[in-house]
């Protein structure tokens, strides 16, 4: 991952990483085959720089961990869920534009 400030989750570290955290986390589902997501992959970049240390950010490859995205009813990507004290704030479907994805982010805040 070329960003620091993002995280890799997987089926094997969700709960610990997100359920657990002890701030908002931003989980972005995706795939390297997915447009969308290759799209928005830069903003959620920019995001994780923006709001380090207030948001965790990061993503779950779907094809590799095909568990997580079922549990939480991701059936298109990306797919952006926002997670406070281990539960589900708000969703997002889609290549969202980054002031959207500013606002849904402060939701959590």
């Amino acid at each position: 991952m070329a960003n620091d400030n993002v995280v890799q989750f997987t089926d094997d570290n969700f709960d610990a990483e997100v359920l657990k955290a002890d701030q908002p986390v931003l989980v972005d589902f995706w795939a390297t085959w997915c447009a969308p997501c290759k799209a928005i992959a830069p903003v959620i970049d920019e995001l994780a720089n923006q709001f380090s240390g207030q948001v965790k950010i990061g993503k779950v490859n779907v094809d590799e961990n095909p568990n997580t995205p079922g549990q939480y009813g991701v059936r298109g990507i990306p797919t952006l869920v926002l997670f406070k004290n281990g539960e589900v704030v708000d969703q997002l479907v889609g290549a969202i534009p980054k002031n959207q994805l500013e606002e849904f982010i402060n939701k959590a805040l």
